[in-house]
């Protein structure tokens, strides 16, 4: 991984996420020549900037407040930085937060997507890796099929590049929940317990893949260093933009999760403090996937670390796509947006209503 980062500039969108700001932290221990942080939420990436000014105050760095929707404010400053490897880990992440603005969800993971791809490709990155969610396997919300989209433009640029005709690699890493990153589970059931209760999820039979974000951002270096070696030799998977996944082991039920954190307070679940079931929200499936049946998974010689066959499209045909898509987001007609990505992921299963 060293080698993968050592003396490269490297740039990290979504810096002042959780899966971001990890990026971030370990890149810099590997010693970048530069590292750039890119995030359009103002506190979050002050706080991630002055957390490494003081860990690795010799690690030159920048903070850029920017919007990745911002085709030329991006393309400027991959010019002004020109960075060999590029971490996209921006993101609208919240399922009903897109159900209730899905426009805004297309614009950020879809087109945001392909701005910072194409404006990385144009100054001669050497990779770039896409972080994606186990939402995007047959996705039921806005959501999971903009990250989907995302995925198959990543897919079509890496194929692309293996295949002998130049230009920049892009990795996609696909994996579910992070412990305790923001809005997630864990922090929500500690502020209900201090509140004393009830804990609220929406299911009992409710499932999530977790893992802490020190065990993702791991695999996410180790996947780059995978993605990116020379692709002799290498599995035929590999070759054609296979998504790697993080092994996450077995989904945990929401509900077992609620119990075990009562008890660890000293309390009685259902006694002392009432589980309250709230029903699905809009976009929500019972359980989320991370492979899709057409593209079944195979190991890879890293422990923690699988590789889906890849669905392979058209990066021209893709990129078209997604510029007509947000070219109806930005004018406001929802419905048409919808449609067309309805279209371009068939296994689209729209749940807007929060049915079981």
């Amino acid at each position: 991984m060293a080698r993968l980062v050592q003396g490269r500039r490297v740039l990290v969108t979504g810096a002042g996420g959780t899966i971001g700001g990890e990026l971030a932290r370990q890149v810099a221990a590997l010693g970048p020549a530069q590292l750039v942080l890119l995030d359009h939420g103002e506190f979050a990436l002050y706080g991630i900037d002055l957390e490494l000014a003081e860990s690795h105050p010799g690690i030159p760095r920048r903070a850029v407040l920017a919007d990745v929707r911002d085709a030329a404010r991006i393309a400027r400053l991959m010019r002004e930085e020109r960075p060999e490897l590029v971490f996209h880990a921006a993101a609208l992440k919240h399922v009903p937060m897109v159900e209730r603005d899905p426009l805004e969800g297309l614009l950020t993971n879809a087109q945001g997507t392909r701005i910072i791809a194409d404006a990385a490709r144009a100054v001669g990155c050497r990779a770039m890796v896409f972080i994606s969610t186990d939402k995007a396997v047959n996705p039921t919300s806005v959501m999971g099929a903009s990250k989907r989209l995302a995925e198959m433009y990543c897919q079509a640029l890496d194929m692309q590049a293996r295949q002998g005709k130049g230009g920049m690699r892009c990795v996609t890493v696909r994996f579910g929940n992070v412990l305790g990153s923001t809005g997630s589970v864990v922090p929500l059931f500690r502020r209900q317990l201090e509140r004393g209760g009830p804990l609220t999820v929406t299911h009992p039979d409710m499932r999530r893949y977790f893992m802490t974000v020190r065990e993702a951002v791991g695999l996410v270096l180790q996947a780059s260093v995978v993605g990116v070696a020379d692709p002799q030799g290498q599995p035929p998977e590999l070759e054609d933009g296979g998504i790697f996944v993080l092994d996450m082991g077995k989904p945990v039920k929401i509900v077992d999760m609620a119990r075990r954190m009562i008890r660890l307070a000293g309390l009685r679940p259902d006694e002392d403090v009432e589980i309250r079931f709230t029903g699905l929200r809009p976009g929500e499936k019972l359980f989320e996937e991370l492979f899709h049946g057409q593209e079944p998974p195979r190991p890879t010689q890293f422990p923690g670390l699988l590789v889906a066959t890849p669905r392979t499209t058209d990066a021209v045909q893709v990129g078209q796509a997604i510029d007509a898509i947000a070219a109806a987001a930005r004018d406001g007609q929802a419905e048409a947006a919808l449609a067309q990505l309805d279209r371009l992921v068939p296994e689209f299963d729209h749940n807007p209503e929060g049915k079981t």
